[in-house]
């Protein structure tokens, strides 16, 4: 007679505990619960979330679109350099804020691919390259002019962010890329993915504290834009966007100890 099945159900392994990137030939989801699992995602959202990422987008917008109006429309052609400066930061900004939401959610093997594939777009391939390039054109053009560097707290605190980046984004990366071998693989690659995300929901805050600085208080800024709209895009925008990233932070998933 054959022995009957155990009822016993085989304890679930905490997904913030796997690999963020796995070899294509490990399984990723269980075939318990009769295939279930492989064929629908689970709803990963908390209350709240949605309300937070339309905060979030709409905040970053209404800064992203007055950072580029203000430009465009005050005689752009007599800007010189300067002019990809405040476009291409407040671009960058955009693009890290999409990069964050779109990873925030994720906490299945499936969804957390797609997340890092479009986390990855939008701040290596969009965000990075923007916010180098409109920090290499306002030095350019103080270099050109041989006006002094970083006489400002705009000019100071962004420096040291994008000093920051650039140590942010090779840990990150080479946490993950080719399965973390720079770090001997996992799980010492996944620690390093956690100290990476913790670092850049400190590193954001930095980002907007110069736009702020930037937007509101720049002599430019302040000769071209009235009070009101500097008070609604370039401080209130950037306290509701980072508010909106820090409700949908998952402390599950910078558990150090």
């Amino acid at each position: 007679m054959p022995a009957l099945a155990s009822s016993t159900t085989p304890e679930r392994s905490d997904p913030e505990a796997e690999p963020l990137t796995l070899d294509p030939d490990t399984p990723t989801i269980e075939t318990l619960d009769m295939g279930f699992d492989e064929q629908f995602v689970k709803p990963e959202g908390r209350p709240g979330d949605v309300a937070a990422q339309w905060a979030a987008y709409i905040s970053v917008g209404v800064f992203l679109l007055t950072t580029w109006i203000m430009t465009l429309s005050n005689n752009p052609t007599s800007l010189g350099l300067f002019f990809f400066h405040p476009i291409l930061q407040s671009l960058s900004i955009a693009m890290f804020t999409y990069g964050i939401l779109t990873l925030q959610p994720t906490s299945q093997a499936k969804t957390k691919a797609a997340g890092l594939t479009r986390h990855q777009l939008a701040m290596i391939a969009l965000g990075v390259p923007a916010i180098c390039l409109g920090t290499l054109a306002i030095v350019w053009r103080k270099s050109m002019s041989e006006h002094p560097h970083f006489t400002t707290w705009h000019g100071t605190i962004g420096i040291i962010s994008i000093a920051w980046m650039v140590v942010q984004v090779a840990l990150g990366g080479a946490s993950v890329w080719f399965g973390g071998r720079l770090f001997g693989g996992n799980p010492r690659a996944k620690l390093v993915w956690k100290y990476h995300r913790l670092s850049g929901y400190l590193l954001f805050p930095l980002f907007l504290l110069a736009a702020h600085l930037g937007g509101a208080w720049s002599s430019w800024s302040t000769a071209n834009s009235a009070f009101v709209v500097r008070l609604l895009a370039f401080t209130v925008s950037p306290i509701v966007l980072l508010a909106a990233i820090l409700v949908r932070v998952r402390t599950s998933k910078m558990q150090f100890f």
